[in-house]
């Protein structure tokens, strides 16, 4: 059994394609990860006993209100459990989320109250992920070129929280009551930055962002997190770029050692992928798979939602085993990019964005089954958190990271179900990855 106390960090994933993100910046750095898809027994709880950093993904990115109070109350108090050194609420680098999906405020509103803190840092800066924060904005690349959040062209326009609003103590001011403060970069980096930085959390009781626009400003967060930890609690939330932030000062204490080497897994010859994303990073991706080898199909995505859903699943299992027995790649998916989105159609039938994740990950089950598949991605980060579930895995490490496109790392599965234990599966956002991330994954590479 893991001994309370023993662990850097503890955190839950709001989605699972996060949840992957931050295990991939934790164990590419020297400290030993798992990544469990809900609250483990004992048993599968003492084979990572080695561990120095736990995670539960989860699907709140994707929930109301009402179902965090009811679901992320036991997830964190599991992990409180563990009296990690931080325990952190991770969501998604681009902070989309609205009052009615994905509340990030309701999220630190549970957290602040379940560890009793009064403030609650908040860091979402990555620059490992193109994510810089600046005087409390947000901006994110999108190739090659950076934009104000409201200004990005796919995450303005997200089918289901579309961020409107960069300043991001504005965006958290519709979804809580707490007061919102500011560590900008001029304060992290100022000499009396810890003074400085204890004012702001005791005047405003509630959520302190801080600003994270470099690697400099990002050390200096690191050393802010890891400090305000031991004087107001282990509770924070955030992007994966906590993680990187904390990863300096943990560094520096020795408290980690050197980056560990990675083997490279090799290619296999057949590489299945299911997709749920719209988004035109993953179109350009699927296409550029179809011109190296890969067999796309195309899913009806109503069809799979509607009174014929079982028979929509039959019929794209046939079709994917079909390819696959003729030695070929496939991709379903059920969208080539923002033209063929049918979201607004989608969104009109109850509860189905889940039961469209979960048919994928039938499908995906199915194919692995029949045709005995090593290596299998899931791209679309909603997806992912739904369909996952249906391939009876337990536990997630990780294999390989990917440095050149951090956040989707290949990973290895873990359960008590023979077909996808060892499974090497990669959890693929929809704005992450080169235009030849999938042929990437299919040959084992880490460039």
């Amino acid at each position: 059994m893991m001994a309370a106390g023993n662990l850097l960090i503890s955190y839950y994933g709001d989605d699972f394609t996060g949840s992957t993100d931050v295990m991939e910046a934790l164990a590419s750095n020297g400290v030993p990860t798992v990544l469990f898809l809900g609250i483990p027994d004992a048993a599968l709880l003492e084979r990572f006993r080695q561990c120095r950093a736990i995670g539960i993904a989860g699907t709140s990115r994707s929930e109301t209100p009402e179902w965090m109070q009811q679901h992320l109350v036991p997830a964190l108090r599991w992990l409180k459990g563990f009296k990690a050194q931080i325990c952190h609420y991770k969501v998604c680098s681009t902070f989309d989320s609205s009052p009615r999906i994905g509340n990030i405020g309701k999220a630190i509103e549970i957290g602040r109250e379940l560890f009793s803190q009064s403030s609650v840092p908040v860091v979402v800066g990555a620059p490992q992920l193109k994510r810089y924060t600046a005087f409390g904005h947000l901006f994110a690349a999108y190739q090659g070129q950076v934009y104000r959040i409201d200004r990005h062209p796919v995450m303005s326009r997200h089918p289901v929280t579309p961020m409107d609003e960069a300043d991001l103590a504005v965006h958290l001011s519709k979804q809580t009551s707490l007061p919102v403060s500011l560590v900008d970069l001029v304060t992290l980096l100022a000499k009396d930055a810890d003074r400085l930085v204890d004012e702001c959390a005791d005047e405003t009781a509630g959520i302190m962002l801080i600003d994270v626009d470099s690697t400099e400003t990002q050390a200096a967060a690191g050393t802010q997190l890891w400090r305000r930890a031991t004087k107001d609690g282990p509770f924070v939330a955030g992007s994966s770029g906590v993680e990187y932030a904390l990863l300096n000062a943990w560094h520096r204490e020795g408290l980690i050692g050197e980056r560990p080497d990675f083997a490279l897994p090799g290619k296999v010859e057949r590489l299945a992928v299911v997709s749920g994303s719209v988004s035109p990073t993953t179109e350009r991706q699927i296409r550029h798979a179809m011109t190296v080898g890969f067999d796309g199909i195309d899913l009806d995505p109503l069809a799979l939602i509607g009174e014929s859903a079982d028979q929509a699943i039959e019929d794209a299992v046939h079709a994917g085993i079909s390819r696959l027995k003729a030695g070929r790649s496939v991709i379903l998916h059920t969208a080539l990019g923002p033209s063929a989105d049918r979201g607004s159609a989608i969104d009109r039938v109850p509860d189905a964005r889940h039961r469209l994740g979960q048919a994928l990950g039938i499908i995906l089950r199915r194919l692995i089954e029949s045709e005995k598949l090593s290596r299998a991605v899931i791209a679309g980060g909603d997806t992912s958190s739904h369909a996952l579930r249906e391939l009876r895995v337990q536990a997630l490490t990780t294999l390989l990271p990917l440095p050149q496109t951090p956040g989707s790392p290949l990973c290895v599965a873990h359960g008590s179900y023979a077909p996808t234990n060892g499974l090497q599966i990669a959890l693929k956002g929809g704005q992450v990855g080169t235009d030849g991330y999938f042929s990437q994954i299919r040959d084992g590479r880490s460039v």
